[in-house]
């Protein structure tokens, strides 16, 4: 006799099944539906009244933070490559004693960077004490020392990866992979924008990065979020301009027949929120056509003001007009500012290496922090300055040999500070060892991190989250404790 397997009733697909129990099922998953929806709207609705718009759907709305922000904007200056803590922020006198002893590495599996005899490699740059604080400042910083009173510095962040691009990726999305948004897209996710005329995620930079442009990618998120990178030269923002037969009225003309059949086309497929997130960006680009240019314009800017930043040397110029265009950005709205600056990759000839990178930087950064102090708005902005990793307190034995010193990739270790914001200026936490190979004492992981600048901008954390694949997904994923002790 053959042996029937009992069939699974599935009152969705055997739709002629109508019996009663077949009935409920269906009826409730309408009705659970529908209340989704509602909800889901409501919600949106009331961010809307948040600000006194219009219900009418758009993602870019600012929206209420979860708690008072301390502060409403960021700037993140990331060092692309991974500066040395040991030979920035985080000195260590150990290594003078330890200088030409082979470091022999017991807790990592052996890789091509770290293969061979290793040699204990001192600083070559000598630190000195600034500010009230009496914070040790490399040689390499000078200008920066003297904002150390508001800089609130964290010595013992640890990362992950030592490849470049995954750890990259862990620093700006907390992945070590690609696919998950930037922490400045969440953020533009969370709050919204304040100007509506110009980008709330901006990001300024030339070339591309370690992994491509997925570091200041919207991911998953829909795609109004992600970052829009303002290029130097005359086209800041690629086809930003129409053609010159195309006038203003006859654009927006056309951008009015354009949304009206998206709207009908959007509630024909309520379920496809990219539709909603596309119009939002054709009005915004719009809108962006007159806002940009006096924007990006600092001709206007005093010379005092020009010479703060370093735009009157060669050498500083570049980052120097970048961190003057956050300063205009965050000074007009935009949420979060996304500032690079690369060179920091020094296996061979830390001295010289190092030096070219900070001789870019340092100037403009110090004329950052002290600017936005004298306008007031350092108090409701965040600063961010870190790169993905720290670096080796050792060298390579051909290095070694040919007395030319450089450092390699170290996630075990690394120094970051914050300023402004709420942060607590003039304050050190961390520790790592005598060597700067480990952080051990108040370890934080970016997770950590990633929290504790979302907490300033008025997020929580745990509550700031996204259904996609299945599960609701978060910057911080399953993990991140806000740096408090950090915090004013």
């Amino acid at each position: 006799m053959k042996k029937h397997r009992a069939s699974t009733f599935h009152p969705l697909q055997d739709s002629s099944l109508l019996d009663r129990r077949g009935f409920m099922y269906s009826l409730g998953s309408g009705v659970g539906s529908v209340a989704l929806s509602w909800l889901l709207n409501q919600e949106r609705a009331a961010a809307s009244e948040v600000t006194g718009a219009s219900a009418a759907l758009n993602p870019l709305l600012a929206k209420k933070p979860h708690f008072p922000a301390r502060a409403k904007s960021c700037i993140f200056l990331m060092m692309e490559g991974g500066a040395s803590h040991m030979d920035t922020f985080d000195p260590k006198p150990k290594l003078k004693e330890m200088a030409g002893k082979i470091f022999t590495r017991d807790d990592k599996q052996k890789s091509n960077q770290n293969s061979g005899d290793r040699f204990f490699t001192p600083s070559p740059f000598e630190f000195q004490r600034y500010g009230q604080c009496g914070r040790e400042v490399s040689e390499l910083f000078t200008n920066l020392g003297s904002c150390v009173d508001d800089l609130a510095f964290v010595r013992s962040v640890y990362a992950e990866s030592d490849n470049h691009p995954a750890a990259l990726f862990q620093f700006l999305t907390g992945q070590a992979f690609q696919g998950s948004p930037s922490i400045g897209s969440w953020v533009t996710y969370g709050l919204g924008s304040v100007n509506q005329n110009l980008p709330a995620f901006v990001v300024l930079r030339d070339g591309q990065p370690f992994g491509g442009t997925a570091a200041w990618g919207n991911a998953y998120l829909p795609a109004c979020y992600q970052g829009t990178q303002l290029r130097s030269g005359a086209l800041p923002i690629l086809d930003l301009q129409p053609p010159d037969e195309v006038g203003r009225q006859r654009q927006r003309e056309s951008l009015d027949l354009l949304q009206t059949i998206n709207r009908e086309h959007s509630q024909r497929n309520p379920t496809h929120p990219d539709l909603e997130a596309r119009m939002a960006s054709y009005e915004l680009a719009f809108r962006m056509q007159t806002e940009v240019p006096g924007t990006l314009s600092i001709e206007g800017e005093p010379e005092s003001i020009r010479k703060l930043y370093g735009l009157d040397q060669e050498q500083t110029k570049a980052f120097g007009t970048r961190c003057l265009l956050a300063r205009r950005l965050v000074e007009r709205g935009v949420r979060f500012v996304q500032l690079w600056s690369g060179g920091w990759d020094s296996h061979d000839d830390i001295l010289n290496g190092h030096r070219r990178a900070a001789g870019k930087v340092d100037v403009p950064i110090a004329g950052l922090i002290k600017d936005l102090k004298q306008r007031g708005l350092l108090d409701e902005t965040i600063v961010v300055w870190g790169g993905e990793f720290g670096r080796t307190p050792d060298t390579n034995e051909g290095n070694h040999k040919k007395n030319n010193h450089g450092r390699d990739h170290n996630p075990g270790a690394m120094t970051m500070w914050f300023a402004g914001g709420g942060t607590a200026g003039g304050t050190l936490i961390g520790t790592t060892d005598d060597i700067g190979n480990k952080a051990v004492d108040q370890r934080q992981s970016l997770k950590d991190v990633h929290a504790t600048l979302l907490h300033v901008l008025g997020i929580d954390h745990t509550r700031l989250t996204y259904y996609h694949a299945g599960r609701f997904k978060r910057l911080t994923d399953t993990a991140g404790t806000v740096i408090r002790d950090i915090l004013a």
